[in-house]
């Protein structure tokens, strides 16, 4: 039986927010696609023709969207879209291109220019030597750790609505979203396109910016002050609320609930939810560790009603590891972050009882459960 070859894909930018969210969902795809490593001072030495070599599908995400000096900003992301080229044409190999640029595009600024010139020369490119060229035009694109007051105003807001500050709007402008994930799925999607084409990438809403504000305040209130998970209604709101959520320094993911002790024994409040989903509970025996998995879109509540223990969070792609020890002696709720792997350990000498809480019912055939060592 013939293996089947990989899909070898570099992504230029990997570092950055929409670069980062593709590597990482390229990972749960191991049996299709094998990730080339790039780096930013690539660009600059040899080892850019190197990267070139080791690629079938490279995925151009570097670039500037902010500078003070907007000759800088233009001339910045022309030159880098000039040295991809010249280093396909320096070994005379031309492998698939997928380019990301904005809707910026049809408005008269120095970023938006930068981007349709860009685009426009790797078409030319493509053209000269009969290679393959994706074009993406993408809206206005949100997600989970984003870099507040750099690459959206949605990052902006919850890092400051989670850090007690107050925002403000500039323009209350209705504008097209689509979430971080939904690009890196499309981008996954057309790994394998065999002809050149321009793509229109379909938003996923469009809000006015006080909208978004009014719901990330919802957000605060119930989920942040009452420990509550709020109501969802849609995808977009579970996207926006996930992204609220990244913003959550890790010292808060511990929450204590009170505990109503009587005569009879003690009672805890333990979850409360607007959202439906499913509850589960489990038992497991002293030294025994569950997980050690992670999830990219699922809200997952844990809380341990008998027994000690400790949850063990690390964001994939980093090596910080967060330690939060558990007890059923004194109950608190931790809420587990998307993109996060994860696992808990009994660290009792009797059985650790916990109690779990998913916004969504389980479906062994898209489980969105992917396993990695903590």
């Amino acid at each position: 039986m013939n293996e089947i070859k990989k899909i070898r894909v570099g992504i230029t930018g990997q570092s950055g927010f929409i670069g980062s969210n593709l590597f990482n969902f390229l990972g749960t795809k191991k049996d299709e696609i094998e990730r080339v490593e790039f780096k930013d001072e690539y660009f600059y030495d040899d080892r850019l023709v190197k990267f070139v070599s080791a690629c079938d599908v490279i995925v151009h995400l570097a670039g500037v969207n902010r500078s003070a000096d907007s000759n800088i900003l233009y001339k910045t992301n022309i030159d880098l879209v000039q040295r991809l080229i010249n280093a396909t044409e320096e070994i005379n190999y031309y492998p698939h291109i997928i380019f990301s640029s904005s809707t910026q595009e049809q408005r008269d600024n120095v970023y938006g220019r930068s981007k349709y010139d860009g685009r426009k020369i790797f078409e030319d490119w493509a053209k000269r030597h009969n290679s393959v060229f994706s074009g993406l035009i993408l809206p206005n694109v949100f997600g989970p750790f984003g870099k507040p007051y750099f690459n959206s105003f949605i990052a902006t807001f919850c890092y400051q609505l989670t850090h007690n500050e107050n925002p403000k709007i500039e323009t209350d402008d209705t504008i097209k979203l689509i979430y971080v994930a939904d690009v890196a799925e499309y981008i996954y999607n057309i790994l394998s396109e065999k002809k050149s084409i321009t793509h229109y990438v379909a938003y996923i809403t469009e809000k006015k910016v006080s909208e978004i504000l009014e719901l990330l305040g919802y957000y605060k209130e119930i989920y942040l002050c009452n420990n509550i998970i709020p109501g969802l209604a849609d995808h977009f709101e579970i996207s926006l609320f996930n992204t609220f959520r990244s913003f959550v320094d890790y010292d808060r993911y511990k929450v204590k609930i009170k505990k109503h002790t009587d005569a009879r024994g003690y009672l805890v409040e333990n979850i409360k939810e607007y959202t439906g989903g499913q509850t589960f509970s489990s038992v497991t025996l002293p030294g025994i560790t569950r997980g050690n998995h992670f999830h990219t879109r699922k809200i997952e509540r844990f809380c341990v009603l008998q027994g000690e223990g400790v949850i063990k969070l690390r964001k994939v792609g980093t090596e910080e590891i967060v330690e939060i020890h558990v007890s059923g002696n004194d109950p608190s709720t931790i809420d587990i972050p998307i993109w996060h792997t994860h696992n808990i350990t009994n660290t009792g000498n009797s059985n650790m009882l916990t109690l779990f809480w998913s916004n969504e019912i389980f479906n062994p055939d898209n489980s969105d459960t992917f396993f990695e060592e903590v």
